[in-house]
Formats: structure tokens, sequence, C-alpha cells
């Protein structure tokens, strides 16, 4: 952080029980109190709605970064009050560049009237379904093997299954939580009237990080 941003200073840092607070108004008096501008979270679900909730509810305005936004009841809970506020990384959003998985999210959301935002769903089952064909075999040792170094094309572009430690490689997006306009935002989230909109794209040579992996692998 110091080498890439010298401009930012950390204020903060705190832990809390997963699953177990039902008032974030400590946690949220502290941010306050730190005068912190932007704030790094890791929660989900309903950690993530209450922590949104209790910042709305006490006034506070801070920009905030969470990996884990799309989980059911998120949306809800962010409403307007998280418009320009609320930041995700994520490997794909309905409102990508291209509309990627439209067709998807258009019959998910017709037959179970719920989001699709779980792509990992598709990519798996698409590699899988390679891995299957060209060993040509459903054993789980030589399904593996076949997915090293295999690439496909995922709801977020050429994805692959790095052969190194098995990590999968693909784009990603920083998006940000905006008002649905019918055009580049189409696709709104739990009917709130506010999606995802694309900030930046990265290439996957981009978001490939090195790894010190010594994966140990079974005998074929």
């Amino acid at each position: 952080m110091k080498r890439k941003r010298p401009d930012v200073q950390i204020v903060g840092d705190d832990l809390h029980p997963i699953g177990l607070v039902k008032d974030f108004s400590p946690y949220v008096a502290k941010i306050k109190a730190s005068g912190a501008d932007t704030l790094f979270t890791g929660n989900w679900g309903n950690d993530f709605a209450l922590l949104v909730k209790g910042l709305k509810e006490a006034g506070v305005s801070v920009n905030i970064y969470n990996p884990w936004v799309s989980s059911t009841g998120i949306s809800t809970a962010i409403g307007a009050s998280g418009v320009d506020h609320v930041k995700a990384i994520t490997s794909w959003h309905a409102n990508n560049e291209t509309f990627s998985g439209k067709e998807i999210v258009e019959a998910h959301k017709k037959k179970y009237n719920e989001d699709f935002i779980v792509p990992g769903i598709y990519n798996t089952i698409a590699m899988l379904g390679k891995a299957v064909k060209t060993s040509k075999s459903i054993d789980p040792v030589k399904v593996g093997f076949a997915m090293e170094g295999m690439k496909i094309k995922g709801l977020n572009g050429e994805i692959e299954m790095r052969s190194t430690d098995h990590q999968l490689q693909q784009p990603l997006y920083l998006v940000g939580w905006v008002k649905a306009n019918g055009k580049d935002v189409k696709f709104d989230m739990e009917n709130t009237g506010f999606g995802w909109k694309t900030q930046q794209r990265f290439d996957s040579y981009v978001a490939s990080q090195p790894t010190s992996c010594q994966m140990k692998r079974p005998a074929i």
C-alpha cells in the first residue's frame, strides 16, 4: 500500500466474530471516529447487510470496497444509500461490456424470480464437461489432469486452469453501485432499481498473481 499509494493512510483495523453480531453500531462508531473515508471489508451475507444498515442509520458516508456484495439480501440492504459509495471486485456481473450471460440472467429471473449471481456455476460445468470429454473418463484423477492448462470460454471471457496450482486465471471487474438506466446498466439487483456498472476491467494477464505452490499430484 505504501509503495503504490503513499498518500493513503490506514486509520483503523478491526475484527468481529462471524455471524454473531446483531448490532454493528459500536463498529460504525469506531469507523466514524477514525475519520476514514474508505472502508475495506470482507464481510458477507447478513454481516455485510447489517454493517451497511448501521452505517446508513448513523449517517456515516464512506466508500465501501467488498468482494462479496452479490450475496442475497445485500442489494436490498444497500439500496439508494450505496450509490457511488459501494464498490466490489468480481469475476463477472450482468452489466458487463457485452452483456455476456444475458440469456442465463433473463431465464433465471423468469423461472426463479431471483438474480443469477454465481458465474462459477456456469464456468465449472463448462470446464468439467470439457475435461470429461478430453480425458474420455469420469475418473476424478484423470479429469483433474485433463484440466491442467485447460482453457474455456466462460461468461467473463477466456478462463485458464493454471497447471501449477489449479487456480483459475480469469478477467476481473471493479464495479460500482449505481442507478439502473436501461442502457449500460440494464439489469438491476433484487428489483431495487440499482445495479452494478463496470469501472475498470482487468484482463487475465493483469489479474494473475505469481504462486509458490508446490502441489503434490496423485499418480495416474
